[in-house]
Parts: C-alpha cells; sequence; structure tokens
C-alpha cells in the first residue's frame, strides 16, 4: 500500500526540464555539476527532472538569454517531455522570462525563483516567513509587467507558491508598502534579538556560528556538540531559523553555539538581503566553525561559495575553524589535510572524533586570548568591572593601593586595559 501511494506522489509530481549555458568562464564539467546540484533542488521542490539541455555560447542572447536556434530545440524537448516547467541555471530578466513562456508555452523560470520556492515551503516560524515574504515580492516586482491576472492561474507550481502570491494581482504600491511593512516587522525581530545578543556578551560565554553549505550537516553536529534534539533532515535547506544552543568544553568552559541557514553558489541576492537580520547571528560571533560536506563531489567549490557570501554579509574576516563532516564516508582525506591544513574530520551522525572537535575548539578560544596580570588602583572600580565583563578574571590581589589582577582577555580587547598591564 505504501509504495503505491508513494508512485501516486511521484505520478503527480512536477515535471521539470533544465537549462544550462556553458559561458567562457565556465567549463562543461562545472555546468553539468551545477545542473547535477539544480536536480537536487528540484527534488527538494517536490518534482522531478525529464531532460536536460546545455549551450555553449559566448554571451546570453538579451531576448532568451540561450540562442534562437536553442530556444527551438528547447521547445521541441519540452513538448516531447510533457513537462510543466524550464527552470534555468542562471538568471532570468524579467523580459528574457516572457520571451521563452510564449515561445515554450509553459513557465519558465530561473534557479532564483527555485530555491525561493524551497524557502516558501521550508519557513516555519514567523520571522522565517516574513523574510521569505520579503524575498519573493522583492524577485517578483520587477516581474510584474505584462502579467497581470496570468499570475493567479499559476498558483501550484514552482516558484509561484509561497506568502505574497495574492498581492502579486494588486499594483506596484500595494506591493512596494507590503515590502515596506516587511522591513519593519523584521528590523522589530532583529532589535530583540541584538538585546539577547548583549545579555548573552555579559555572560562572557564566547559565540560561535555554524556555517557551510546546505545540507553539509550543521544541526547534525550541534546536536552531538551540545547533546541537543534539534530536527536533522537530509535535505537542502532544512534549517532556516537560528537556534543556539549551550556547548560544554573540557576543563568546564562553555560556549554558545547557533545554527544558520546554510548557504549554496548563486544564492540569491534577495535572500541574502531578507535575511541579513538572521545573519547578524554570525557577523556579532566571536569565530565561525565552518562545516564542510567531505564526501561532496567539490567541497573546495562549497568552501568558495560560503566565503563568497560571508565576505557579502561582512563576516568574512572572522576567525574560522574549518570542519570536514561526514568524514566515515569514502573521502580524499590525505590530499583536503594538505589543501587544509588544521582542519578537523568528523562524523556528526557516527559521533566521530566530537570530542576532538570540542579540544580544537577550546585550544581556538585560548588562542584568542592572552593571560596578562593588570595593577587597578581602586579608585578604578569602573575598570575592574569592564575588566570582569569583557574577560574571565582568574584571580585578585589585594594590595596596599590597588588589586593585582590575573585575567584572560581577548586580543581585540587588550588595547583598552594597556595602562593597567604590569605582566
Amino acid at each position: 500500500m505504501a509504495d503505491t501511494l508513494t508512485l501516486i506522489a511521484r505520478h503527480f509530481r512536477e515535471k521539470i526540464v533544465v537549462v544550462g549555458a556553458v559561458l567562457p568562464d565556465t567549463s562543461q564539467e562545472e555546468v553539468d555539476e551545477s545542473l547535477d546540484e539544480l536536480a537536487l533542488l528540484v527534488d527538494t521542490a517536490g518534482a522531478d527532472v525529464v531532460g536536460r539541455l546545455t549551450q555553449r555560447m559566448g554571451s546570453p542572447d538579451p531576448a532568451y538569454f540561450i540562442g534562437r536556434g536553442k530556444v527551438e530545440e528547447l521547445r521541441e524537448l519540452s513538448y516531447a517531455t510533457d513537462c510543466d516547467t524550464v527552470i534555468f541555471d542562471d538568471e532570468l530578466t524579467p523580459a528574457q522570462q516572457r520571451n521563452l513562456e510564449k515561445v515554450l508555452g509553459r513557465t519558465a523560470i530561473d534557479r532564483t525563483a527555485l530555491i525561493l520556492d524551497i524557502f516558501a515551503q521550508n519557513a516555519k516560524s514567523m520571522e522565517g516567513k516574513a523574510q521569505v515574504e520579503l524575498a519573493l515580492l522583492s524577485y517578483r516586482l520587477p516581474r510584474l509587467r505584462g502579467k497581470g491576472g496570468q499570475l493567479s492561474q499559476q498558483v501550484g507550481r514552482i516558484g509561484t507558491r509561497g506568502p505574497g502570491e495574492t498581492k502579486l494581482e494588486e499594483d506596484r504600491r500595494r506591493i512596494q508598502d507590503k515590502i515596506s511593512r516587511l522591513k519593519r516587522q523584521l528590523e522589530t525581530y532583529s532589535s530583540t534579538r541584538r538585546v539577547q545578543a548583549s545579555a548573552r556578551s555579559r555572560s562572557r560565554n564566547k559565540t560561535a556560528s555554524l556555517v557551510g553549505y546546505t545540507n553539509a550537516g550543521k544541526s547534525s553536529l550541534l546536536n552531538a556538540l551540545a547533546h541537543s534534539d534539534v530536527l536533522v533532515e537530509d535535505r537542502l535547506f532544512a534549517t532556516l531559523d537560528t537556534r543556539t544552543r549551550r556547548v560544554a568544553l573540557p576543563g568546564g568552559e562553555a560556549f554558545l553555539l547557533s545554527d544558520t541557514v546554510g548557504f549554496i553558489k548563486k544564492l540569491p541576492h534577495q535572500l541574502i538581503e531578507s535575511f541579513r537580520s538572521t545573519l547578524e547571528v554570525v557577523t556579532e560571533s566571536d569565530f565561525l566553525i565552518h562545516v564542510v560536506d567531505a564526501s561532496a563531489s567539490d567541497p573546495d567549490s562549497q568552501i568558495r561559495a560560503v566565503r563568497e557570501v560571508l565576505d557579502e554579509i561582512g563576516a568574512g574576516k572572522l576567525r574560522e575553524l574549518l570542519v570536514f563532516n561526514k568524514a566515515d564516508k569514502e573521502i580524499d582525506r590525505e590530499a583536503l589535510e594538505e589543501r587544509y591544513p588544521g582542519a578537523i574530520f568528523v562524523s556528526a551522525l557516527q559521533n566521530l572524533n566530537i570530542d576532538g572537535l570540542r579540544d580544537a575548539v577550546a585550544a581556538f578560544i585560548r588562542a584568542g586570548t592572552k593571560v596578562l596580570v593588570l595593577e587597578i588602583g581602586y579608585e578604578y572600580g569602573d575598570v575592574l568591572a569592564r575588566l570582569q565583563v569583557e574577560g574571565e578574571v582568574l584571580s585578585i590581589l589585594s594590595k596596599e593601593d590597588s588589586y593585582e589582577v590575573t585575567a584572560r582577555l581577548d586580543t581585540t580587547s587588550i588595547a583598552y586595559f594597556e595602562d593597567y598591564i604590569i605582566g
């Protein structure tokens, strides 16, 4: 019976043809790998790829993206496979999208719209839904021209689901008003998060964020480190909402670790902007734990993609501990160790080397601090109070007219106390 239901569900899944372009700055192999990833995204969205088309060209055609002759080939492939939607791996302009739909007689969207659709399906919290809706509206606003009531006929297709669909039938002014309201709503969430972050900073616990490519195993690693039970799913973008847990380290120390949304190549700019308030958790961290799927076909390109997004959100200069997850699978560990010396290899699901990772995190935290001896006069109580907030006071010795304090300080905090350091 279960097999029958699976077959019925599969029968009603949307059928997709994917299209990629081999441009001068890309290779056929790179495009094939990108289309493989696009197929995984299609599956995550609940549809099936039934055809694939690529074209080598010098530059995108302004009218159709691909050449006019290739459009006819795509049209024939679409009819032969009876597909519902054609998805391009590169972003389409509104004009290209309209022209393609006229020729193909079916919906034509790009990777950006597909990722937005997946986010719309996965958003659970009020903040997550607001962020996705803002991204959807920002993406769809310039595509209103020439659509009119057609949008209401596309409900249920990939690229048209999610919050804000009925708003797209309204005029630009109403959509822009909705965008403004969403931005104000997200700023409220952001303000609340900043208050919480300020409270955490007063606790003297270090903060770290798990960052990495989507489905690298960040949530599984959070569970392994913190002995927690956050939801783990083996699919792309399963985590959209930030979760923070306390992680104990050897020696009694602890730090706060936040799980964040996964990144991906060609991550839509609308999503980065809409999720910027959530990603403040990353930018305000003391350091990052960059999780990489060691079994991925091209982990190097995934690392580059993540670091590009970190640069874009202003977190590119934060200290980073590189962790290769899924080390229990067949991987070329020797090559990875050669390219990334100092990286840690673990398996979150198999609990492999998790204690080793805790040791590495403890050493990583200590590497960014110094133990210093300071002499602070009794009249400088405010300096002592700040020292207790910004550092870890290890001992205090009362002398005739001052305190002799031994403390562990971040290298970034040392400058303020420079006049009081005696050793």
